[in-house]
């Protein structure tokens, strides 16, 4: 099993930023990804970035040059800078474990950025 816990968020004005972590905990492998989501209220989760073995860095198109996801075996961290209002949400850490095909979730840290 897997457990996440996320840490970090907070409140930060237009043009701010911020970091957050994840801490892994359980049977983790470097080779399977880790990554970011976020879901804003009413709506649906979706994806930020992931860090795959190798260095293998995925962003999502709203977030390229402003956010840096880097990762050690069992820590997963997002630099967040030049924040805009639409980045907020809660977000959340995510481990894809591509043995069993599983999702794993922590419980969200909530970033709000203030216009």
């Amino acid at each position: 099993q897997v457990h996440l816990v996320e840490s970090g968020g907070g409140l930060v004005p237009a043009g701010g930023s911020l970091r957050l972590s994840c801490e892994a905990s359980g049977s983790i492998l470097s080779i399977n990804p880790m990554g970011w989501y976020r879901q804003a209220p009413g709506q649906q989760r979706e994806f930020v970035a992931r860090i795959t073995a190798g260095d293998g860095l995925i962003y999502t198109d709203s977030v390229k040059g402003r956010f840096t996801i880097s990762r050690t075996k069992n820590t997963v961290s997002l630099e967040m800078v030049k924040m805009k209002p639409e980045d907020t949400a809660k977000y959340y850490c995510n481990y894809h474990d591509y043995y069993s095909e599983s999702d794993y979730w922590g419980q969200g840290t909530q970033v709000t950025v203030s216009s």
